[in-house]
């Protein structure tokens, strides 16, 4: 005999009871729901003008929702030293600061400061992705040649293709005749890569030196230290001693 049957409990009035509970807990699930919405708001948290700045700083690379609700506490707080003088150094940056018109560097003049330097190399042009990479070869102080900047990188994925780089620009400044070599210093990833393979398939014919940056072993690891790819890179750009 069914043991609901024996404590007099039939199936009907355990279905029953089984919907009974359901709903009792989709109740208790949507009025909790309900409760975290109305007591968590944005909008309730923080004011409009606020609320605009958080979105804007959280779009900033590096900058998460938490790290731009602590940089608006300290500019609130500071705003009459802190916060006064950041909006103005932007707002001379954004009307002032734009691309050099030959390597696409950042300046505040129609030409910048490395490209009217006479006394760098004018034959040796060094090819990056970003702006920011010319700060990090120039920290090294072991070149003295001129730069052109792509604003990028291939990426089909992400629909970038070479009309959205500057490679038009920088087939112009081989045209001049100028320049004897063209050092390729792309990221060493699957992009990177394949935009130095289409620059120097570009470059084929024109009497061009087209090298790359050497990669491998850091200077002072070991050999223990290093993945396969970095063993690899540094066996196959090996030299002589």
């Amino acid at each position: 005999m069914n043991f609901l049957m024996r404590v007099g409990w039939s199936r009907d009035e355990s279905s029953k009871k089984r919907d009974s509970l359901e709903n009792s807990w989709e109740s208790t699930e949507s009025k909790s729901s309900m409760r975290v919405q109305v007591q968590n708001p944005e909008h309730r948290i923080f004011s409009a003008a606020t609320l605009k700045t958080l979105e804007s700083l959280s779009k900033l690379p590096g900058i998460g929702p938490k790290s731009a609700e602590r940089i608006i506490q300290f500019l609130l707080m500071n705003k009459d030293s802190v916060g006064r003088e950041l909006i103005e150094s932007l707002e001379g940056m954004v009307e002032k600061v734009g691309p050099c018109q030959i390597c696409f560097h950042f300046t505040e003049e129609p030409i910048c400061s490395i490209c009217l330097d006479e006394r760098r190399n004018p034959r040796l042009l060094c090819v990056v992705e970003f702006a920011r990479d010319i700060s990090v070869i120039e920290k090294t102080g072991s070149f003295r040649g001129r730069y052109h900047v792509l604003n990028g990188r291939l990426a089909p994925l992400n629909r970038v293709g070479p009309d959205q780089l500057t490679l038009e620009a920088l087939n112009s400044r081989i045209e001049e005749g100028i320049i004897e070599e063209v050092i390729l210093a792309t990221s060493p990833t699957l992009e990177g890569d394949g935009t130095a393979l289409f620059i120097s398939n570009m470059l084929l014919g024109k009497g061009i030196r087209v090298t790359k940056l050497a990669r491998g072993l850091a200077s002072g690891s070991s050999l223990d230290l290093a993945n396969p790819q970095m063993l690899a890179d540094a066996l196959e750009g090996r030299r002589l001693i």
